[in-house]
């Protein structure tokens, strides 16, 4: 009887590993040059191509413009009638580092404990095999920023591709920025009176900042020094704050924040970023006087301030437009970054064009995320990532990838969601398109 359970015991797991192994694998690198005609092409910065060809080799964009082109022997791609655009890139997420958001704490792995963690890399932490990144893949973004969170210096991230083996693989610009949540001043909601002699709120972010300001002082004069004999690792990871290489992404919504941590900045020499900023709009002339983008987080969603206007979310990128501050979007988490071309999207019926709302998710996030010069627009000699759709991929009902290409590659556009549809269209009889 023992040994009967045990058999089933086995034959139950083998099934169910075999119904649980991945269908989708990564693209091989691309071997023979291929040429896609006949398009409307949105290059990312404005311009827009019509009935347009482009070319791409070994990776990269080798032609782009009107007519047909030249085959020379390339795979043609005849897409008469759809469009094609430069692939979409979606910072400041936990895509393949949360799984499931609750009830399950083995797949979440997006935070460190302790509070100032300049030193923790979310890269290696990176699922490439994660379902969720080829449901996201099927809508366009092709690019990621995966970041942790969590203390007030969450640690560093890195910018990845969406089509790869392993974190190695997927890396596509290494430790390129560290992560600081801003202290905030508001009391929030609370239950009943403080407690007497406990802290205000204005005074831990006060303690926090004094603890900010001491900590960048050691590193920027650990910067300076010599190389010392024994390696200080937290330190180690922000030299590359002072010598450029590396960004500062702060977490502020308020405009007193917001102004704090541009100051802050400036005082050590370091090149911000703003992440959220819901009240960036206030404080627009200070932004651009020194330089520093802001990451707006979604515009579909409601204002803060019951007393703002209901729409002020959908005209944020518009109002940052018209100031001359660079701007870009991100999306909610992780799996709702398969909606951020529709976020951007909102933003056309409340005042951008709609190729400046679509270089707020490709050219703008690349300069903001220091990768312009090899991804964001479809230019000779930048990366090879860009899609086909049948449809205006800004909107939500007629979006449709039909092709999407990774530094050339033809990446597998299927998905869990897509497996789904197709099992239980042909379990009920219906025709999965």
């Amino acid at each position: 009887m023992k040994k009967t359970i045990l058999s089933l015991g086995g034959l139950l797991l083998c099934t169910t590993l075999a119904f649980g192994q991945a269908t989708i694998s990564p693209a091989k690198a691309q071997s023979k040059a291929v040429i896609i005609t006949g398009a409307t092409i949105h290059v990312g910065n404005g311009q827009v191509i019509n009935n347009g060809y482009i070319a791409f080799d070994k990776g990269k964009i080798t032609d782009i413009g009107e007519g047909t082109g030249t085959t020379n022997g390339a795979e043609v791609i005849n897409a008469a009638g759809k469009h094609i655009y430069p692939g979409f890139i979606a910072p400041m997420t936990t895509l393949g580092l949360i799984e499931v958001e609750s009830g399950a704490r083995g797949t979440v792995d997006d935070e460190e404990t302790g509070e100032l963690n300049p030193h923790v890399r979310s890269i290696i932490a990176y699922n490439t095999d994660s379902k969720v990144i080829p449901t996201v893949r099927s809508n366009g973004i092709l690019l990621a920023q995966p970041v942790p969170s969590g203390g007030i210096i969450s640690g560093e991230s890195s910018v990845v591709q969406l089509d790869a083996w392993n974190w190695e693989d997927a890396a596509y610009k290494t430790d390129m920025a560290i992560h600081l949540n801003w202290p905030s001043a508001s009391a929030g909601r609370r239950r009943g009176p403080a407690a007497p002699g406990a802290e205000t709120p204005a005074e831990r972010a006060q303690k926090a900042i004094d603890a900010l300001t001491r900590l960048f002082t050691e590193a920027k004069a650990y910067s300076e020094g010599a190389k010392p004999a024994t390696s200080n690792l937290r330190l180690e990871a922000m030299k590359g704050l002072f010598n450029g290489t590396k960004k500062l992404f702060v977490n502020a919504d308020a405009a007193k924040q917001i102004m704090q941590a541009v100051a802050f900045a400036k005082q050590f020499g370091v090149q911000a970023v703003i992440v959220g900023g819901r009240e960036s709009y206030l404080v627009t002339e200070t932004l651009k006087e020194n330089n520093v983008p802001v990451i707006l987080r979604e515009t579909q969603t409601l204002p803060d301030k019951d007393e703002d206007d209901v729409y002020l979310p959908y005209k944020m990128p518009k109002i940052l437009q018209d100031a001359g501050v660079l701007y870009g979007l991100t999306g909610t988490g992780f799996w709702r970054q398969r909606n951020l071309p529709f976020e951007a999207g909102q933003a056309v019926g409340y005042g951008l064009t709609k190729e400046q709302a679509l270089s707020m998710i490709t050219l703008n996030n690349a300069k903001i995320l220091g990768i312009d010069k090899t991804t964001g627009t479809l230019e000779v000699g930048k990366d090879a990532n860009l899609f086909i759709s049948a449809g205006d991929a800004l909107d939500m009902l007629t979006l449709d990838v039909q092709n999407a290409f990774i530094q050339g590659r033809t990446i597998n556009l299927d998905n869990l969601h897509k497996q789904l549809y197709r099992k239980f269209s042909e379990k009920y009889g219906f025709k999965a398109d």
